[in-house]
């Protein structure tokens, strides 16, 4: 599959992908969500990837579904397709791929837009962003993990606020309410993004990835099965070579150099 509607960079053991139909917000349609998932599956498995950025070209990081497509009855997938093969595919991948994945999300992130951006591992925003759950205003209810991540981020009452009222929060509210890492000033956005994702892909890789399954697993195990987890994979984390760069830079009082193995 061949399109421009994502481009992708590697630059420093760092993959950048970034949404590109700005004419349109970065709104998704079919063939945008089909080639994403394989960009993600690409960064999966090249073993010169040890961080993914995700952001979007223009004035916003992605509005969500394309309208267009939906209600174009000879472009309209159906939301079923939609939803099984475009929107959860999506989610699935940033959740399960054993790599830190960052949102940069450089402008208005709404509805789909809003929750893949929120499935990411660590999310920037600058400080002219907002977020907006706008399903409930055309009649439909969150999807791409929404109901599941955003409850979890900010609790239940404000998830289901925001959800029900379409309410635009800036970037400066979710900071504070839990929703994202970090916001930064709108000058200082790009050089902040850059520096977070160099110091993901010098850090250990293997253990950011068993961090992530540690965390996902979290979200359904009780207490006995995450301890369960936790032994599991730090003995695993112990076997690797990062590991024990990390231990000998420690104990020699240097910069470890770890190679993500």
């Amino acid at each position: 599959m061949s399109s421009n509607s994502i481009e992708l960079k590697i630059e420093n053991n760092i993959a950048y992908i970034t949404l590109n139909r700005p004419e349109v917000f970065n709104s998704f349609n079919r063939e945008m969500a089909l080639r994403l998932q394989q960009v993600l599956d690409d960064c999966e498995t090249n073993p010169e990837v040890r961080a993914i950025v995700l952001t979007g070209n223009g004035k916003a990081f992605c509005a969500g579904q394309d309208l267009k497509e939906v209600t174009s009855p000879e472009l309209n997938p159906g939301f079923k397709k939609i939803l099984e093969e475009h929107y959860n595919p999506i989610i699935t991948r940033i959740r399960s791929i054993k790599k830190p994945i960052v949102a940069a999300v450089n402008g208005v992130a709404a509805g789909a837009g809003a929750n893949i951006a929120l499935a990411c591992d660590i999310v920037v925003a600058h400080e002219k962003v907002s977020f907006i759950q706008a399903f409930s205003l055309i009649g439909l209810i969150p999807d791409s993990a929404g109901t599941f991540f955003l409850p979890r981020l900010i609790g239940f009452q404000k998830a289901s606020a925001l959800a029900m009222l379409g309410d635009k929060i800036s970037a400066e509210e979710a900071e504070k309410m839990g929703m994202i890492y970090k916001v930064t000033a709108l000058d200082d956005f790009e050089k902040e993004v850059g520096k977070l994702a160099f110091k993901l892909a010098q850090m250990p890789t293997l253990a950011l990835g068993k961090i992530k399954e540690a965390f996902n697993q979290s979200l359904t195990n009780n207490l006995e099965q995450q301890l369960a987890l936790e032994s599991k994979l730090q003995i695993e984390a112990a076997q690797t070579e990062d590991y024990a760069e990390g231990v000998s830079a420690f104990i020699e009082k240097r910069q470890p150099n770890f190679k993500g193995k």
